[in-house]
């Protein structure tokens, strides 16, 4: 992974790397909190420098004690706070004055108390930002680093090395699991609890951790979310390379109040939790169990290429309880191949069974346990082996395991165990344990961790496939839909009618029946004729939003007279809402189609805009059949959505039924996705029904309501949303001399997961030389999965655009500029690089000065970029912008500082 920051020391390694401590509060009172800080601190063998602060005492622990953190004739590093809640602001503030880099709050008694307690917290963070501290906390457990025996917290035990990061806004649960840790096995890279998160958060230490060498999973307990964009940014940066794995409590109404009252912060909607875990990568689990199992076949196991399992059990009943598991979960038996049930046969006695689930029998010893798993495990067929013995008579629980253990496993297949029993299976498991087998006590929980770490696989493979092509070009009427929104405030309202409703989906669109608005009885029969019999008529009210409640509907309207007939009934229903704004009368041409489904967005607390597709019509409630997605939404996210409902199967076709066009219900998702984008200013759109059979779909019924607290307010575009879209805004187009002497027209736009194809052709197109110039080596394999490094971007941190020509009517990529920023959004590295046949054109000034603009619009302080030596191009480009270039090794570097 190309890094952004190698300019400056990282942030947070004062914090997790100290050389000098500070621990103010520390006492020699047994059972205090500052006691055993102290013990902890310099009880475990860490080479850095502690020093305790206690205006009260000469000495802790021995050593020295100071009155306060600016008597110290040191810089500190980090700085443990562990006093009453209410002397905390000032003692931030005094080690601010003395310059310490960051702060570890452990004080309890802030934002959970209440209004007194948050305005601590602001006090410290503002505090915080003066000088320039990062700050852990308040309540939290503290951290611990075992790789440097670090043991920065007041937990009685110091947990094991591994490469582990935990994360949890629990303390109580943190001192759970470093005990289930030490019992199990289990080792951390950094084990670190992060109280209320007044500072540093989920996406500071999910960056941090992501580019540690010592991590290569991040475990995380939360209660609530704060900053839900950089969470996104952060988890989707990294997720690829490191598994993250969640337990989000507070999926029930109750478990999300608890939560809220503990953490004092919003919790947000549980399925769109589910949503945007899965957008990012990251594996959700609904336990603690669940969480320390995962760990465990994550610290222990290869992952698994798939989840094809073979089952090896001494007794049919378990094997059989697997089974079903698996299926129920997901997952798949494996089909044994016939040469593995061929071998199985030779060693097993004629009474098992050689197919899977493998009954090795009641009888089996050691030896023949070990022979079925190793021919399980040689068989191309299978991705894992579930291995199961239940207490008999004639087998060694003890033996098997140590023969388990001692298998050779050269295919790195994921293995685990069931030992199912107490005492005397108690050995056996130990012995699992430290051979790093993970070993569950029943079959169920074997299988459902397992599927826990397939379905990061499922959904790596899903954000590394390429989104299929729209069906055609999409040009919405935005400045229409901005007239319409500017409307609606003016009359101060945050409802639309049904007929601004349709008028706004409409232009971005989403086809709509043919319809009008009557303002008296004859007018609604001059319009119901002029749209053609029959028509549906509706009550246009802001006010009304259950329409049929009021008589406010009627239908199957089938000449002039019964639609003057029908306006004046619908008129009499409205009175019966007192003060109720009556608009009119809409009419529109009825409509009746074989399926009817729902297609809405609810602007979530934590999360912004949700999409949320499947089956409509007035029984939505009931069926709750529905997906949720977060916007921006491709082709293929879109087709995700659609199949994650059982109406799926309906619209693909059904027991000789035709099918709907499923490609144009994805745009259709696509185009919604970018409405809600575009306009911050929605709380909640609600199309339902949207009918739909084999000849098309169009919209029944609309409902659009306003966000009150956005009216007015000025932000940055998309701030709204949580997954950065695609930046429109970025798009330009530069003349640039062509061979033929000719200025060409070369448009510049970021890239997209749909380009692989495109980017494909480019790196065609570029000699070695000038592939060395710019990636500093010579590419040797450029597949799918080369190219996602490139059409895969997260646009807050990475921006990616293309320059491109049109050879006829194809587009050709003949240039390129990148932008890789920080996670502080301080620092970014640029590269630029233009295809042979282009180059010595000013096509590399100009997309370099395009991107500088770019980065200045963003804030970034400071850009570089490394070249060889013997890229005379670049270096003139940059010389020509002020870049200071110097010589690292054999790598050039040019640096500039943006003002």
């Amino acid at each position: 992974m190309e890094t952004a920051y190698p300019l400056s020391e990282k942030k947070l390694d004062k914090i997790f790397n100290p050389g000098t401590i500070a621990v103010i509060g520390a006492s020699d009172r047994e059972g205090g909190v500052g006691n055993a800080l102290m013990k902890n601190l310099i009880g475990n063998n860490y080479h850095g420098i502690v020093y305790p602060v206690n205006p009260n005492r000469e000495s802790v622990a021995g050593i020295k004690a100071y009155p306060r953190i600016g008597d110290i004739p040191d810089k500190i590093d980090l700085a443990i706070i562990a006093t009453a809640a209410p002397s905390v602001p000032a003692i931030a503030e005094e080690c601010g004055k003395a310059g310490a880099a960051g702060l570890m709050i452990i004080s309890s008694g802030f934002d959970e108390i209440g209004a007194k307690g948050k305005k601590m917290s602001e006090e410290i963070s503002a505090t915080a930002r003066e000088y320039d501290m990062r700050v852990i906390g308040p309540n939290c457990l503290g951290f611990i680093r075992p790789s440097i025996n670090l043991n920065a917290s007041f937990a009685n035990k110091m947990a094991l090395p591994g490469h582990i990061a935990f994360i949890s806004q629990s303390g109580a649960l943190c001192t759970a699991i470093l005990d289930w840790s030490l019992k199990n096995n289990v080792g951390f890279s950094h084990f670190v609890s992060i109280g209320e998160t007044i500072d540093i958060s989920y996406h500071d230490l999910i960056d941090y951790f992501g580019d540690d060498p010592d991590t290569d999973n991040i475990l995380i307990y939360m209660e609530s979310l704060k900053e839900a964009r950089k969470f996104m940014s952060a988890a989707r940066a990294f997720s690829r390379a490191k598994p993250i794995v969640v337990l989000k409590v507070g999926r029930t109404e109750a478990g999300a109040q608890a939560a809220k009252s503990h953490t004092g912060a919003l919790t947000g909607n549980d399925a769109v939790y589910d949503a945007a875990f899965e957008r990012a990568g990251i594996i959700r689990v609904d336990g603690a169990l669940d969480l320390f199992h995962v760990a465990k076949i994550l610290a222990m196991q290869k992952r698994p290429a798939d989840n094809r399992v073979a089952v090896i059990t001494n007794a049919g009943g378990p094997g059989v309880i697997a089974a079903d598991r698996l299926a129920m979960k997901g997952g798949r038996l494996a089909k044994l191949s016939r040469s593995t049930v061929s071998e199985l046969k030779k060693i097993l006695p004629s009474a098992a069974s050689a197919a899977n689930p493998v009954d090795v029998l009641g009888d089996a010893d050691a030896h023949r346990y070990r022979q079925a798993v190793e021919l399980c495990l040689a068989d191309p067929n299978v991705d894992a082996a579930l291995v199961i013995l239940t207490p008999q008579e004639m087998t060694s629980p003890t033996d098997v395991a140590r023969q388990i253990v001692s298998i050779k496993n050269k295919t790195g297949k994921t293995m685990l165990a069931s030992w199912m029993g107490g005492d005397d299976v108690a050995e056996g498991r130990s012995i699992l344990e430290k051979g790093n087998i993970p070993i569950y006590r029943t079959p169920e929980e074997a299988v459902d961790i397992f599927m826990y770490v397939d379905s990061y696989r499922r959904r790596l493979e899903f954000l590394k496939e390429t989104p299929g092509s729209m069906p055609h070009a999409f040009k919405p009427k935005t400045e229409k839909n901005r007239a319409l929104v500017e409307k609606v405030i003016a009359d101060g309202r945050t409802v639309m009618t049904e007929a601004e409703a349709k008028e706004m989906i409409a232009n971005y669109g989403i086809p709509v029946a043919k319809n009008g608005v009557a303002n008296s009885a004859a007018e609604a029969g001059a319009i119901a004729e002029k749209i053609g019999f029959p028509v549906v008529m509706k009550i246009l009210s802001p006010d009304i939003l259950h329409k049929t409640d009021i008589g406010g509907v009627k239908l199957n309207i089938n000449s002039r007279v019964e639609a003057e007939q029908a306006y004046q009934g619908i008129i009499v229903g409205a009175k019966k809402v007192p003060k109720a704004k009556i608009d009119g009368v809409f009419i529109e041409a009825m409509t009746k189609k074989r399926y009817e489904l729902l297609i809405g967005c609810k602007k979530d607390e934590v999360f912004g805009p949700a999409i949320v597709f499947g089956m409509g019509g007035v029984a939505v409630e009931v069926f709750r059949d529905t997906a949720v997605g977060l916007p921006p939404l491709n082709m293929s996210l879109a087709l995700k959505m659609i199949q994650e409902t059982k109406v799926y199967k309906l619209l693909e076709g059904y027991r000789g039924m035709p099918g709907v066009d499923i490609e144009a219900i994805q745009f259709l998702l696509y185009k919604f996705a970018y409405l809600v984008s575009d306009f911050p200013e929605i709380k909640e759109l609600d199309i339902n029904p949207f009918a739909v059979d084999e000849n098309g779909g169009v919209v029944l019924d609309a409902k659009v309501i306003l966000d009150e607290k956005v009216l007015g307010v000025k932000r940055a575009p998309y701030s709204h949303l949580v997954i950065s879209p695609y930046p429109k805004e970025f798009e330009t187009t530069m003349g640039v001399k062509s061979s033929s002497g000719k200025i060409a027209k070369v448009f510049v736009r970021p890239l997209r997961p749909e380009d692989e194809e495109l980017v494909a052709g480019f790196f065609h197109h570029l000699s070695p030389a000038s592939q060395k110039d710019r990636y500093l080596q010579v590419i040797k394999k450029i597949d799918h999965e080369f190219l996602l490094r490139f059409t895969q971007n997260d646009y807050d941190r990475e921006i990616g655009l293309e320059a491109e020509i049109l050879i006829g009517k194809k587009p050709q990529m003949i240039g390129a500029v990148r932008l890789i920023i920080d996670p502080y959004g301080e620092s970014a590295k640029l590269s630029v690089v233009i295809i042979d046949s282009w180059q010595s054109k000013g096509l590399g000034g100009e997309l370099t000065d395009h991107m500088l603009e770019i980065a200045r619009g963003r804030g970034v302080k400071k850009i570089w970029i490394e070249f060889f030596p013997t890229n005379k191009r670049i270096i003139k480009i940059l010389e020509k912008r002020n870049f200071t270039i110097k010589a690292r090794g054999k790598i050039m570097m040019g640096e500039l500082e943006l003002e």
